[in-house]
């Protein structure tokens, strides 16, 4: 989402001009009275109805803007909805920064997930009430956030994946389910902040075209892969939906009957409103061309159940019901929903009512929730190799050589859609602040991000270790435009490692012994085919955050055992993956790829080992409407304590030609001691097996033998057990 405000014409801009100055006018014309709408103990449809009722056809147009206006003469503040906090309040000055969403799904861990949502959601709080408090209301500093990005990361190229939590639909919305709840809190009448599920639906790039983009997807595919996520968070209550910018099938997303009438409204029952991505509705008639004129764009998009523009085409509403497209019946219908949020989130109410009013600007990244961000940038880290127990390293060795291009860049802390925050802990002072004052360290740039320069890789065999922070950057993968040094404005055309970047790392090999560590950083899987052999170890880190230096050396020395998974596949060569352009799901993700990756969905290492056994169930043949008890013992029988991440598979025995491999279908991140044993519980529904029937256009749970799988990882099976649905 791009802010492009300068593309309003300059005849609304004057429109906008005199409205709020009448509005202003009138406010000293017309003294105020205790509107019902202003009284907290009514219900709120009663206050919505009031309020709409109270509202000309021109101000209801401005309170379905994203940056709407004050209405003086009903004592309405202004707001501006467009918010974000992917991953830390965003864009609003300082703020804790938590590690990338994609690294958030690396923990595997849903409480601390809904835990750093709920830390988010207290800044925010904390921020609302301090640019409140001076008469500001600035972009970004409102309590609508639109985050979750919960659309499946298919393919590794996508510059925005990062945002995401991984390529698998089940992991995705458990760990959205938790982030919405964190965000939203648990209070019956008032939400701490409204989350959004985004970008509905089937996106996920390419980056340059997804203005004119047609997604093709099949029914089969849209039901199993790229909707059910949404519809985890719809069923948890989530407060909005981002609609997308391409088109699914030939509709424009944002005007789609389907998806928003159909499936949103009528099927899943949603509840929420629906806020169109930015200058998306633009898209439906300068770039799709499905309809001819801005007035009718409009129309499609209210029609279809879009409640909030964020762009201008609603400044058309007032013509598009002049024109007979729409009624003011329909306008009132789709505000009344978007102004439940408003009432919801307490923004009508007193301070006093408000639960979270107390929350004071001391929240804001305060050392509380910078260790939050150093746990959670820990959690999230992946090892990858581990040859030879080369990690963890001991603090005093005595000489180490660090070098990279990575190493001590800011900005493969901080991802896309971050805070800014003055702790920001590189990974080269993380590591200096774990050595000994006897250890000799030296720092040598080495190479560029992508330019092939070599600078002191011979150093690498003169000292006991060397340390190379390789990977990418948000120079190099990210939004439309963002990424500087993207040669597909955003996306990656390639999942390799940098080719000058592969050649140092050659150079630092050389012939010698000495350990060699990789650390790899990134939003997007970078395959090490051909390098990972050169390294003792290897740590993907993904962008970790704020604290991301710090979280790096708890792992390198042992500070923390690594427990990270990879929540994507990483395949071996660009040249395994399908069309960019292909939304088919054929031979995408662990749940559809046939051949070997390099690392598996849900492969992560640890310096401990884990022996699994004792798989039971309730039993072993059941109806479609019969739970499901499974469990297993997992004892820690390595040297170290630490985290083990229990997974469940499920495969139907004899699938259909297009049933995925595998699907996760539960997780459990344990932690265990040293010689300690667990028990691990998982809870299925007969119906969690079902699968989309193409023919009868429904979920079914198709009668058959079914296996359970449990394992370290979607490729490290340790247990299985054979069940029957009736």
């Amino acid at each position: 989402m791009l802010c492009r405000s300068d593309r309003l014409i300059p005849g609304i801009k004057r429109g906008l001009l005199l409205f709020v100055f009448f509005q202003l006018i009138t406010a000293f014309c017309f003294p105020q009275e205790q509107f019902p709408f202003k009284n907290p103990a009514l219900s709120t449809e009663t206050r919505v109805n009031d309020l709409v009722g109270r509202l000309t056809l021109e101000e209801k147009t401005s309170l379905m803007l994203y940056n709407s206006p004050a209405i003086p003469r009903l004592g309405i503040p202004a707001y501006n909805w467009w918010n974000e906090c992917l991953h830390g309040v965003a864009r609003n000055g300082i703020a804790t920064v938590f590690p990338q969403a994609i690294g958030l799904a690396a923990t595997f861990d849903t409480a601390l997930v809904r835990q750093v949502a709920s830390s988010i959601s207290d800044e925010a709080r904390a921020k609302y009430y301090a640019a409140r408090k001076e008469g500001s209301s600035e972009q970004y500093a409102g309590l609508s956030f639109w985050t979750p990005n919960i659309n499946i990361f298919r393919d590794p190229r996508w510059g925005r994946g990062q945002e995401t939590y991984g390529e698998d639909p089940y992991l995705t919305g458990t760990l959205g389910l938790s982030f919405i709840r964190g965000l939203q809190g648990d209070n019956p009448k008032y939400l701490k902040a409204a989350a959004c599920a985004k970008h509905f639906a089937v996106h996920s790039g390419p980056e340059p075209d997804r203005h004119t983009f047609n997604a093709i997807v099949n029914e089969k595919d849209l039901r199993e892969t790229y909707l059910p996520a949404f519809k985890m968070l719809v069923d948890g209550q989530v407060e909005a939906i981002m609609c997308a910018y391409n088109r699914v099938n030939d509709e424009p997303c944002c005007g789609s009957n389907t998806l928003l009438h159909n499936i949103l409204r009528n099927e899943w029952h949603f509840s929420g409103h629906v806020v169109s991505d930015c200058w998306a509705l633009d898209d439906i008639w300068a770039r799709h061309k499905v309809v001819e004129t801005r007035e009718e764009a409009c129309a499609m998009a209210m029609k279809a159940g879009v409640n909030l523009n964020c762009g201008y085409i609603y400044q058309y509403i007032p013509a598009a019901v002049n024109l007979g497209l729409i009624t003011e019946a329909d306008v009132n219908e789709q505000l009344s929903i978007l102004l439940r949020s408003r009432f919801r989130l307490g923004l009508f109410d007193p301070d006093s009512l408000v639960p979270w009013s107390h929350i004071s600007s001391g929240v804001i990244n305060s050392p509380k929730n910078r260790a939050l961000a150093r746990e959670a940038a820990g959690k999230s880290i992946i090892l990858a190799r581990n040859r030879n127990n080369t990690l963890p390293l001991k603090k005093d060795i005595r000489t180490l050589f660090i070098t990279g291009p990575n190493a001590t860049d800011a900005g493969v802390l901080l991802g896309n859609y971050n805070g800014l925050s003055d702790n920001l802990v590189t990974i080269l002072e993380g590591i200096m602040s774990k050595v000994s004052n006897a250890t000799k360290v030296e720092y040598i740039k080495g190479t560029d991000l992508v330019k092939p320069v070599y600078d002191g890789w011979s150093l690498a065999s003169a000292y006991d270790a060397t340390i190379a922070v390789m990977g990418i950057s948000p120079l190099l993968e990210g939004e439309e435009g963002d990424a500087q040094l993207s040669e597909a404005r955003g996306d990656r055309k390639t999942i390799e490692l940098p080719e000058n970047q592969v050649e140092y790392i050659k150079k630092l090999r050389g012939d010698h012994k000495k350990p060699l560590i990789l650390v790899i950083t990134g939003g997007g899987p970078v395959t090490l085919t051909g390098v990972d052999t050169l390294a003792d170890a290897i740590l993907y880190v993904g962008y970790p955050g704020e604290e991301g230096g710090n979280a790096v050396a708890d792992v390198i020395f042992g500070d923390i055992n690594p427990a990270g998974r990879f929540p994507v596949t990483i395949v071996k060569s660009t040249s395994d993956l399908p069309p960019f352009t292909d939304y088919s799901m054929k031979n995408r993700t662990y749940r559809y790829y046939h051949g070997e990756p390099e690392f598996p969905f849900g492969f992560g290492l640890s310096y401990t080992t884990f022996l699994y056994s004792d798989i039971q169930t309730n039993n072993v043949s059941f109806h479609k409407d019969e739970k499901i008890m499974i469990s297993c013992k997992v004892k820690n029988s390595g040297n170290f304590s630490g985290d083990e991440v229990v997974q469940l598979y499920v495969r139907k025995i004899h699938p259909d030609e297009n049933d995925p491999v595998e699907s996760l279908k539960g997780f459990s991140r344990r932690f265990i001691t040293k010689g300690g044993s667990v028990a691990v519980e998982f809870q299925l529904q007969a119906s969690d097996l079902q699968s989309w029937n193409t023919t009868l256009n429904s979920w079914e749970v198709r009668p058959g033998d079914y296996e359970i799988m449990i394992g370290a990882s979607s490729k490290d099976i340790r247990l299985k057990q054979i069940i029957h649905i009736q």
